[in-house]
């Protein structure tokens, strides 16, 4: 067997994710894993926000260039990062366990979401983050926040911010779970479509790496993920657009809940759907389409001017 070559993002956490895979597939596969560390867009420009790139996948479009080829021979993605539509020939040959989807406060004096005093600085990159602290505390004074979560930390600890939101399996894989002040109900944020799962992404031809890495696959996380990825889909959006989804498994059916969200937080559409398992990907979209016709159309037409279009 060859070596396997992955491929990551330089960062902390990329490189976490990475090594977890490596370490996974000589345990549990008895195969080595080399990383190769490969820059994207978003790591080349960390203080420019991601709707002003105008690029779709800006996490991962380098990755997978360096798939097809052939550089190496699977990537580790956050599955939050992974636009809806893979280049021809690649596939998701794998979703991990999913870790803790939900998002949570880091707040400098120790606060919780509800205690942070009127006005404070409240800092996150994400459009969906914004709108959602927006709607639920429009008193708050949000904030563009860029670069790495250990950038983002050392921001929050000179002062710039009085808060920060981030993704608590983020901050938990780099031992700093600790830091989190608050972990937000889905009732307050929903997550990103994939926060918390780890995706491998294969060359759709390349048997031999398809085989090892379907070990990996979690039979409750990839029918959780393939519905919010459909719902994403059906509803077209990105990292950049207001919405967020979580899917989980209970009682023997397929739970989701999603909400799309004016750039204000004025506008909110909410929906829930469950169903059989099995039809995971037809409850996204089935709820994907109910929330468009419930107004999240005219939402996203208006977040999609105000942030220059990007899906990204």
């Amino acid at each position: 067997m060859k070596v396997l070559r992955i491929g990551t993002r330089g960062s902390a956490l990329a490189l976490w994710q990475a090594n977890f895979i490596r370490d996974q597939l000589a345990e549990r596969q008895r195969v080595t894993g080399e990383i190769v560390i490969i820059k994207t867009s978003g790591d080349k420009f960390q203080e420019s926000a991601i709707g002003q790139m105008g690029l779709k996948g800006v996490f991962i479009k380098e990755l997978e260039d360096a798939l097809l080829d052939g550089r190496v021979d699977l990537a580790v993605h956050s599955m939050k990062d992974v636009p809806t539509e893979l280049p021809g020939g690649l596939q998701i040959s794998a979703i991990t366990k999913r870790d803790e989807a939900r998002d949570c406060l880091v707040a400098r004096r120790g606060e919780k979401l509800d205690d942070l005093k009127s006005g404070a600085h409240v800092g996150t990159s994400s459009l969906r983050r914004q709108s959602q602290l927006r709607h639920y505390r429009h008193d708050l004074d949000v904030r563009d926040l860029r670069g790495n979560v250990d950038t983002r930390i050392r921001k929050l600890d000179a002062g710039d911010f009085d808060a920060i939101v981030l993704a608590k399996a983020g901050l938990d894989r780099l031992g700093l779970g600790g830091r989190a002040t608050d972990v937000l109900d889905p009732n307050v944020m929903l997550p990103a479509v994939g926060q918390g799962a780890l995706g491998i992404e294969t060359r759709a031809d390349d048997g031999e790496t398809v085989g090892i890495v379907r070990n990996f696959d979690d039979e409750e996380a990839r029918p959780c993920v393939t519905a919010e990825r459909a719902l994403l889909a059906e509803l077209q959006g990105g990292c950049q657009v207001p919405l967020g989804a979580w899917a989980r498994i209970g009682a023997g059916e397929l739970h989701i809940d999603a909400a799309v969200l004016s750039v204000d937080g004025a506008d909110c559409v909410r929906g829930n759907s469950c169903g059989a398992i099995s039809s995971a990907e037809t409850i996204g979209r089935e709820l994907g389409r109910r929330l468009l016709n419930s107004g999240a159309d005219r939402i996203l037409q208006i977040a999609g001017r105000v942030t220059g279009g990007a899906t990204s």
